[in-house]
């Protein structure tokens, strides 16, 4: 899926001239940070791994002819979202892509605390650092638009993957009202909830993906809803797990995911020990 020349000029009018994505050198945030490069948005890019970074940033200025800043950060540092603010303060952001994030699975109470712990500053401080920081700025500026990643697991309780899916029920939460206090101000947000895709998270999060859509095609749809609404559920699955999740006591929920996760996590003795 890709942008019409509409959307492009759309977005680029609306939120450019400079656009900022975390976790962007793989998954949904590349693909996002491509669609905006077709968009002609200048891109910061930022992520653990500069040498890909590097390689991205010179396709899309061959490419599509924009400018591009790597930003080579760690964001499980708490100190990530003040160098990352000091880094990009000379550029003209007006959008923020706030794609970064990992999970875990498993029994929680096996797994390696500080893993854990490193996972909430990644998903959930640095989200929330960010947010405020460039909430600020653009509510000043009148003008701006932030894309929180939420997950389909951010709708109730997740056997097996129970701290990750709290943080993204963190990050769905805070984007739903973020959404409608910065609306007075001028600034769009949005919160993506998208199913598995096909990036590296499965494999760090220890998880069997089965057979999930290419991360490709879903940068585009989010982009697309951006500034018409507060939540998109990219790819079927999500729309159709999420409908079907509000149909069922959450109790019920809760167990239909327990199944799921169950089925999908590597470890099987967090699954039966």
């Amino acid at each position: 899926m890709q942008l019409t020349e509409k959307e492009k000029s759309r977005l680029h009018k609306k939120y450019g001239p400079w656009a900022l994505v975390t976790g962007a050198s793989s998954g949904i945030g590349k693909s996002v940070a491509e669609n905006l490069a077709s968009a002609g948005f200048h891109l910061a890019l930022v992520a653990r791994r500069k040498a890909e970074l590097e390689v991205q940033a010179e396709y899309y200025r061959n490419k599509f002819g924009v400018e591009c800043f790597v930003h080579k950060e760690d964001l499980s540092d708490i100190n990530a979202p003040a160098r990352l603010a000091k880094a990009t303060a000379n550029l003209r952001v007006g959008l923020v892509v706030l794609s970064a994030g990992f999970g875990t699975s498993g029994e929680f109470h096996r797994g390696d605390l500080q893993t854990e712990i490193e996972m909430l500053r990644v998903n959930v401080e640095t989200v929330m650092r960010l947010c405020h920081y460039f909430g600020g700025q653009f509510a000043y500026q009148k003008r701006g638009g932030i894309i929180l990643l939420s997950s389909l697991v951010a709708f109730q309780g997740v056997p097996y993957a129970a701290h990750y899916a709290a943080t993204k029920a963190y990050v769905q939460s805070l984007g739903e009202a973020l959404a409608v206090e910065l609306k007075s101000h001028g600034v769009d947000v949005l919160v993506a909830a998208p199913g598995p895709v096909a990036s590296g998270f499965g494999q760090r999060a220890q998880m069997q993906m089965g057979n999930p859509p290419d991360a490709a095609r879903i940068g585009a749809p989010i982009l697309r809803k951006l500034g018409r609404g507060y939540l998109v559920m990219p790819g079927a699955l999500s729309k159709l797990l999420i409908f079907s999740l509000k149909t069922v006591p959450r109790r019920f929920g809760v167990r239909i995911m327990q199944i799921i996760m169950g089925s999908m996590t590597k470890d099987k003795r967090s699954q039966y020990a």
